[in-house]
């Protein structure tokens, strides 16, 4: 029987790969993913066998990894950040039942680009917070809109991720202009550019002023809530302990 590992590989960087998700690629008879992800990792594993499908071929993807899998072969599914959260972890679980492969899967977690681009920023997910993706692509705008609004009103530290691309240039502004109804428009927001990766890059606005930052699809936004502060260039947010 073959095994199908669906691998979170962190932010991008080595440094952030964990002992398991090495070992696992290193082991692999197959590595697969999508080509950008693929090209990152070539850097640290150049020996590897390699099949890789662009942006929007997941479905694809997924049948050739399992495919491989059937044949008794050892396939790693590769994703950045973890493989779990907006990764292939569950598609890969479809469409193997799908086609009835017998074949055992495992999830292999990883460092997700919120918690990456938290330590860039100190200490902004202390408390309780949602990750809400405002890509359109798979969920409907106003539902996307319904929980950024149920965030707010329950006082949430909101991670944006896909917060804008060519086409979704005013998703952010409509976001931040529902959470500025709960909260204070001096309310910091963290952004993080390619958090873990070599050219990473950082900046600390506000509420108000997030409509006029420079964000991209390769961006996480971080939102504070109520009790969210900044200190120097760190944005903190007091868990409730007593200092």
């Amino acid at each position: 029987m073959g095994k199908l590992y669906v691998v979170g590989f962190g932010p991008g960087g080595y440094e952030h790969m964990t002992d398991k998700c090495i070992r696992v690629i290193r082991e692999a008879d197959v590595v697969t993913g999508y080509t950008t992800y693929v090209d990152m990792l070539k850097e640290y594993f150049p020996e590897k066998t390699y099949l890789a499908t662009p942006m929007m071929q997941e479905i694809k993807r997924c049948r050739m990894a399992v495919e491989e899998a059937v044949k008794g072969q050892t396939v790693a599914m590769v994703s950045s950040g973890d493989s779990g959260i907006y990764g292939m972890a569950g598609i890969i679980y479809q469409v193997a039942e799908e086609m009835g492969a017998e074949i055992e899967i495992e999830t292999v977690p990883g460092v997700t680009a919120a918690s990456a681009a938290a330590s860039v920023l100190g200490a902004p997910l202390m408390h309780d917070f949602a990750v809400i993706s405002l890509s359109d692509l798979m969920t409907p705008l106003d539902l996307i809109m319904k929980r950024v609004d149920c965030a707010g009103q329950g006082d949430l530290i909101v991670c944006l991720y896909n917060p804008k691309s060519k086409k979704r240039t005013g998703y952010v502004e409509q976001a931040a202009k529902i959470l500025m109804s709960y909260r204070k428009k001096e309310t910091p927001v963290g952004i993080v550019r390619n958090a873990g990766r070599k050219d990473e890059r950082a900046q600390i606005t506000t509420l108000e002023h997030l409509k006029d930052a420079e964000i991209d699809m390769f961006s996480v936004v971080l939102i504070g809530n109520s009790q969210t502060y900044v200190s120097g260039n760190r944005m903190i947010t007091p868990r409730g302990y007593e200092v």
